[in-house]
């Protein structure tokens, strides 16, 4: 807890989980003083505490973490740092004026000014209600994120015969945990042709501990009394609808569902701002700011990431933005430059471009997206809006599990540019 509140600060950060402590620590780098961090939670980390697997930090530290490993690589530097902390607070709501209001059992509700607000909330699961399947009300269905705290935080096991829908990176790391913990796990069902998690995650998770993966497969029923006892499996057609016929019983005793993530935007929707209706974060601009100014976003309430390390990496252009704003060190362009997803292409972050960059060191302007398929022998293009190929880079493979970069160089951007689009093709033969 802070050891004296105040009512006025720089910058007020929402949320202390990867994002929202990356930020804090790389803002005061950048010179910004009167930093506060508000967190509902009794711990900081987010997420990461209860990830106990490694694979964290390969990016970003060049070396193999756990997540709360991970974690304190930031947390041991709060203490060292004038970032004032203020956990076991849950904001209530924030203005576009940037005043929040605040609760917690010390100080009670609390009105805070703040000259820049970041919002670092995170993301959630989508759970049962949200995915409609339907069959009986029974306990045993848990997210696969509730199911890896109980083990990993609490140290229950929550079932012995289990089946896992959806095989994102959470699904698939829990498959092999409950393997581990002398749980069965019965397969990993995925509605998609393909699996949403990360290819190292479906190797080291799946194919290593022999899970079978269920492609072009559904629940189309839970049954059960008091708790889940068998379920039914069934086949998807293309258009991802169940085919007749194709129903298979599975007896098990609990569901775990990683059937996605959702950005936490209750605040955002709140204060009025744009979302983008396919990452559902924040619509905003180079700086991580959105439509209102002085206020920032970055990771996953902004667009869920595969990798912490990219989620710390968009912490540091959310921080280094707050700065600029806060010194007024921000020219913006004569035209603001839209980007957009092209062929193949799902989402673009950053959505536009709207400042001009003379500091050497900004040179380049790193783009996020995903793929709406997965394509082999891959380029990804960034075509201007005069038909002028910007810039073009050639992977082996890209899929909608896994996120892509395109570094863009900032010279490239003259003032008559208006969109940028970004897209994915088969690359053709012998190209370089």
């Amino acid at each position: 807890m802070v050891s004296e509140f105040k009512d006025k600060y720089q910058l007020v950060i929402i949320g202390a989980g990867p994002a929202g402590l990356g930020a804090a620590l790389a803002a005061e780098e950048r010179g910004v003083k009167d930093i506060l961090l508000l967190e509902r939670d009794y711990f900081l980390g987010g997420i990461l505490p209860q990830c106990i697997h490694n694979g964290f930090g390969l990016d970003y530290f060049g070396e193999e973490l756990t997540g709360p490993e991970y974690a304190h690589r930031f947390i041991d530097r709060i203490p060292e740092s004038t970032v004032q902390v203020m956990d076991e607070t849950m904001v209530l709501d924030i203005t576009p004026d940037k005043e929040i209001t605040a609760l917690n059992r010390h100080q009670g509700v609390q009105k805070i000014e703040a000259k820049a607000v970041l919002l670092a909330m995170g993301c959630r699961e989508r759970t049962r209600e949200a995915i409609k399947i339907p069959g009986d009300r029974t306990a045993g269905v848990l997210t696969a994120g509730t199911a890896q705290r109980y083990i990993n935080i609490e140290g229950y096991l929550p079932g012995r015969k289990v089946i896992v829908l959806g095989s994102g990176d959470i699904g698939l790391i829990m498959a092999r945990r409950m393997t581990l913990e002398g749980a069965e796990v019965d397969s990993v069902l995925e509605i998609m042709p393909y699996s949403s998690g990360l290819v190292r995650n479906k190797v080291q998770c799946l194919d290593d501990f022999d899970i079978p993966l269920k492609l072009n497969h559904t629940l189309t029923r839970i049954e059960g009394d008091k708790r889940v006892e068998r379920v039914v499996v069934s086949r998807v057609n293309d258009d991802l609808e169940p085919v007749p016929g194709s129903e298979q019983t599975v007896e098990c005793d609990t569901v775990l569902l990683a059937v996605g993530l959702i950005p936490e935007n209750e605040l955002t929707k709140q204060m009025g701002i744009e979302l983008d209706p396919v990452t559902g974060g924040a619509v905003v601009n180079e700086q991580r700011e959105t439509e209102i100014n002085g206020v920032f976003a970055c990771g996953n309430v902004l667009q869920v990431h595969d990798l912490v390390d990219y989620v710390t990496e968009e912490s540091e252009i959310a921080a280094r933005a707050v700065s600029e704003y806060l010194s007024r060190r921000r020219k913006k362009r004569r035209k603001k430059i839209k980007l957009t997803a092209g062929e193949q292409i799902t989402y673009v972050v950053p959505h536009r471009i709207d400042y001009v960059y003379q500091d050497k060191d900004k040179k380049t302007l790193k783009l996020f997206l995903r793929s709406s398929v997965p394509v082999e022998e891959a380029e990804l293009k960034v075509v201007d809006d005069r038909g002028q190929e910007l810039i073009s880079s050639r992977k082996k493979i890209v899929t909608p599990g896994e996120m892509e970069t395109i570094i863009l160089p900032l010279q490239f951007l003259d003032e008559d540019i208006e969109e940028l689009t970004v897209s994915v093709t088969k690359a053709s033969q012998g190209a370089d």
